[in-house]
């Protein structure tokens, strides 16, 4: 089929996103007073942050302001960074109380881990994270390290969505070295592929298969196909991470991607690598990003403890009430594709 152009505020390149000032948000002395006592109320109850209820974090001012920025991921450019947040003034209870409280008025909190984790803390967790979070043995011996293993290592991390409407991440250290945050519009990476290779933009609408590696409990030996690109009531997704495809290409059953698949996936990365925004996340930042129109990716870092540079981030997924509609072949990974559902996470193992 001949297809157009995508348009709207979430096509952007990096160079025109930082001419854009409005995704860009500090938090006004009048609402982090109000952040603070809403946690004096939330502690004086002595609710842990995994006991909280949006009533029990109560906000005016901030919450309006938070009702705007879900406008803006959906409907906006689709990222968001708030900015200003003292997390140096905060123990870590505390941080998860305001960060879970922040986060339950933009959207609701969904499953990490098979375990139930609602908030994870990514940061280095040294070299067996493949044993902890999922690996497979290639034939050589080494190690090919799940999704989930990479994100909690030091190493680069590439061009991908998580398995939710909107992810967020509080940043409350940074490493002494490296650790910049890239963010790119996949609207426009799908636009500069419609202009370079028509060809290969129709594959990334057919089905790839995944593995589930690092997700479900088995999930190594869990296959399913879902397209890279979709489009449905004329709103755009993609759901993307190279290592899932790559994880199930080890699986003797599945079928190789042709010469042209793997082509329009190296495009798809080198467009993205070209084009993206690059950011350093300060503590006390606060990214969010709609999966459905932005990858995401990280680049290696190396922590330095003996100074307190150690790149710790606090990070939730959200369903959002105003999510979009998904194509009806998108079922097999988000369940119910219904606009605004409850969807996304990870299946929590014997629920």
């Amino acid at each position: 089929m001949a297809r157009s152009p995508l348009q709207g505020p979430f096509v952007w390149t990096g160079a025109e996103l930082a001419n854009r000032a409005e995704w860009r948000i500090p938090l006004t002395r009048d609402m982090l007073a109000e952040i603070d006592a809403a946690l004096a109320t939330v502690r004086r109850r002595g609710l842990g942050w995994d006991a909280m209820r949006r009533e029990d974090f109560p906000l005016e001012e901030t919450a309006r302001l938070l009702a705007r920025v879900a406008d803006a991921l959906e409907d906006g450019c689709g990222v968001v960074k708030l900015s200003g947040l003292p997390v140096g003034d905060y123990d870590e209870p505390d941080i998860r109380r305001l960060w879970y409280g922040l986060a339950l008025h933009l959207g609701r909190p969904v499953s990490q881990s098979n375990a139930g984790l609602r908030m994870k803390i990514i940061r280095d967790e040294g070299a067996t994270v493949g044993l902890t979070h999922g690996q497979m043995i290639d034939p050589d011996g080494s190690a090919f390290l799940s999704s989930y293993a990479r994100a909690v290592s030091n190493g680069a991390l590439r061009f991908h969505t998580d398995r939710t409407d909107v992810v967020g991440l509080l940043c409350v250290g940074q490493a002494s070295e490296g650790g910049l945050s890239k963010i790119a519009s996949t609207v426009a990476i799908h636009n500069e592929i419609l202009r370079r290779r028509p060809d290969l933009l129709e594959l990334l609408y057919r089905p790839y298969p995944r593995s589930k590696l690092g997700e479900e409990k088995g999930g190594d030996r869990m296959v399913y196909e879902l397209p890279v690109f979709g489009v449905r009531d004329g709103r755009f997704t993609s759901h993307y991470s190279r290592t899932y495809i790559e994880a199930c290409q080890k699986l003797p059953e599945v079928p190789k991607l042709s010469a042209a698949q793997e082509e329009a996936l190296d495009l798809m990365a080198e467009i993205a690598e070209s084009i993206c925004y690059r950011m350093v996340l300060e503590p006390g930042d606060i990214q969010l990003l709609n999966n459905h129109v932005i990858y995401h990716a990280r680049g290696d870092f190396r922590d330095d403890p003996a100074r307190g540079k150690v790149r710790q981030l606090y990070r939730v997924w959200l369903a959002m009430p105003n999510s979009r509609a998904l194509p009806e072949d998108h079922a097999v990974l988000w369940g119910d594709v219904s606009a605004g559902a409850m969807r996304g996470g990870i299946a929590v193992a014997g629920a």
